[in-house]
């Protein structure tokens, strides 16, 4: 055997302080009150500070790297059970150290792991200033952490539990309350939040509606603000929305909510299905909307067969035009969308006849002749005004 390890003195580990404070904090308890008693010591704020420097930190801890005693001796601070006045290990190549518990405040002798002991927490205790500031780093204010104390004593001291670290568990316990708070607090904006948007997008009594409905301008908002949405084609779905609701006759106090998801679901719809293909092109001469664009016009509660009838028409006129567009679908969607809320908007007014935007009565839906072009159709929205 070599003789050179027989001099070292053993560790001596309590089994019950491992168990509670883990293996390796235990040793490095073990060691640090052995090197106590013969460390010098300094007076500070009421306790003995002892200070243990690299070199004899590797003669006693040679089975440890640096970073493994800055975490250890972390855990240990973090467990209430010593102080640290030292920058962390790795940083300052020491280890300044006070043991957390009164006895150690009021006698030059370092305490022994008997001190450390668990035992249950006073009546009348109360965290020191080094755990108020370990607190006040988790941004936590102190009135906040003396006011959890009570509850947390008293629950301890009926439960009859004992410790090593009540400082430890009162930390603990005063980080779940502070998380709780913010929680709890940022559930309440929010549902504050909520409350306030669903106040200015709902009227007071039940309303039916009718042909001159209009969202509100806070409805208005957060879809073309909020929502990214084109203000015309907001403008478009109105006549669509309006027409529905009015054939159902429902009564309720919540339309521009229900505006406000109608017009959602239809921008994703409608974005979905716009093609892809940038490169402009005249209308093909067998050109038809592609089924995506009867599924946007479906969410719009447009009647597909009235859809089906306006193809004839767009055909004719951009292939006359001779016009280049990316996308003959948007167009479609343009068209059969404006024609529709121009038709419900006249035959409400008039459910004999339909007349133009000049006052020029026309024949019904069925001729589709016009007094003025496609494209002024397209670009006017004097129905929505």
């Amino acid at each position: 055997m070599n003789s050179s390890l027989i001099p070292e003195k053993p560790l001596s580990i309590s089994p019950s302080l491992a168990a509670t404070l883990g293996l390796e904090e235990a040793c490095l308890l073990s060691i640090l009150t052995e090197a106590a008693t013969y460390l010098p010591t300094r007076s500070h704020q009421g306790r003995h500070w002892w200070q243990l420097d690299q070199t004899l930190a590797q003669k006693l801890m040679p089975f440890w790297t640096d970073y493994d005693l800055e975490r250890v001796s972390r855990n240990l601070k973090d467990k209430g059970v010593i102080l640290l006045d030292s920058a962390p290990y790795t940083q300052s190549r020491e280890i300044c150290f006070a043991f957390d518990t009164n006895e150690a405040a009021h006698t030059r002798v370092a305490p022994s792991p008997a001190i450390a002991s668990a035992n249950r927490i006073a009546p009348n205790w109360q965290p020191d200033r080094e755990l108020l500031r370990r607190i006040g780093e988790h941004n936590i204010p102190e009135t906040f952490a003396w006011e959890q104390l009570p509850e947390f004593v008293t629950y301890w001291r009926e439960r009859g539990e004992i410790s090593h670290a009540w400082g430890a568990r009162f930390l603990k316990h005063v980080l779940h309350q502070w998380r709780e708070k913010e929680t709890r607090e940022a559930r309440q904006l929010r549902e504050q939040r909520e409350a306030s948007e669903t106040a200015f997008l709902q009227p007071d009594q039940d309303i039916a509606m009718h042909r001159d409905w209009r969202p509100s301008r806070d409805a208005l908002e957060v879809l073309v603000k909020h929502a990214g949405i084109s203000r015309a084609f907001v403008e478009d779905a109105i006549p669509e929305f309006v027409l529905y609701w009015q054939e159902r006759g429902d009564v309720g106090r919540t339309w521009n909510s229900k505006f406000i998801q109608h017009v959602k679901r239809q921008w994703l719809r409608y974005n979905s299905a716009l093609e892809r293909d940038t490169e402009p092109r005249p209308i093909p001469d067998n050109w038809q909307p592609s089924k995506d664009v009867f599924d946007v016009l479906k969410l719009a509660n447009i009647d597909l067969k009235f859809a089906r009838d306006q193809v004839p028409e767009f055909l004719l006129y951009w292939r006359e035009s001779g016009q280049i567009y990316s996308s003959w679908n948007t167009k479609f969607l343009q068209h059969v969308k404006y024609h529709w809320a121009k038709l419900h908007a006249l035959n409400t007014a008039n459910s004999s006849q339909v007349q133009t935007h000049a006052g020029q009565q026309q024949p019904s839906s069925a001729s589709h002749t016009r007094a003025r072009s496609l494209a002024d159709d397209l670009t006017d929205r004097s129905w929505a005004s």
